[in-house]
């Protein structure tokens, strides 16, 4: 009787903590609609709600969210390139020599709160660490952090590439359990990232985790590609630009992207000549 009484209160504090902390999801989905991530209220919700439930998942994204959104404010910069962190102008102007200006709009980040979002989301890695989806939320606050150098954002990959050539378990993103693929797919999502930011800091980056993915992953000719692009494009050397891709149609005779390279190398080494 006792032992039931004692099952019957704790599933009794079960429902009534699920029915609060839908209750602050509601209300905090609400502020949002309105105001916005970081707007009035939103603050103060938060604390209220990891008052009554520190560990809840939504609660801690919620955080998170919070904290990046109030530390990043957007600027509208001046620079002399067509295109700058992959993005295309806002508009172009001429300067009074007739020089073409170029309008970007770029975020800023206030270090503190920036690294207030970067405690929440080791919190979250280190309570759920099968959830693959709080790594890539702090790998992308990096990249939208560093811009330009993405130091941390590459050593941070490297070091997630690592974990999952190690691992047994599966990864799970929003709540499904991934194949032992998924990684390789999502590394290359990250290249391209470094790839489109295009600046010399970025291309090494794209260059560095291409290397350590095929290294990790042999058999994934998208990487040989990858190390291929960033001799052809950044280094201008068509020649060593071959080698990989002709690696990757070793790997894989039918792969379009290793024959369309080769065909525009090839034309870059007669050009050169």
């Amino acid at each position: 009787m006792k032992k039931t009484m004692t099952i019957a209160a704790l599933m009794l504090a079960f429902i009534t903590l699920s029915a609060q902390t839908d209750r602050f999801e509601q209300r905090y989905n609400l502020l949002v609609s309105k105001l916005g991530p970081a707007g009035v209220g939103v603050e103060t919700l938060l604390d209220n709600w990891e008052q009554a439930d520190s560990t809840n998942e939504k609660m801690l994204s919620a955080r998170f969210n919070y904290y990046l959104a109030k530390a990043r404010t957007s600027q509208v910069v001046k620079k002399d390139t067509r295109k700058y962190l992959g993005m295309s102008p806002l508009l172009s102007l001429k300067d009074t020599t007739g020089r073409d200006v170029y309008y970007y709009q770029e975020d800023f980040f206030d270090d503190d709160l920036y690294g207030q979002a970067i405690k929440v989301a080791d919190r979250m890695i280190g309570m759920y660490q099968d959830k693959i989806d709080y790594r890539f939320m702090k790998a992308n606050a990096y990249i939208a952090y560093e811009k330009e150098s993405p130091d941390m954002a590459l050593a941070y990959l490297v070091e997630l590439a690592q974990e999952d050539a190690a691992r047994t378990r599966p990864w799970v993103f929003s709540g499904t359990g991934q194949d032992k693929s998924f990684l390789e797919d999502a590394m290359q999502e990250y290249c391209y990232t470094f790839y489109t930011i295009g600046s010399p800091q970025a291309m090494k980056a794209f260059l560095t985790l291409s290397e350590k993915m095929n290294s990790l992953h042999p058999s994934n000719v998208n990487y040989l590609n990858n190390m291929g692009s960033y001799y052809l494009v950044t280094e201008k050397n068509p020649k060593k630009a071959l080698k990989y891709y002709k690696k990757a149609l070793k790997k894989n005779p039918d792969d379009e992207t290793a024959l369309k390279n080769i065909e525009v190398a090839k034309r870059m080494k007669t050009k050169k000549k």
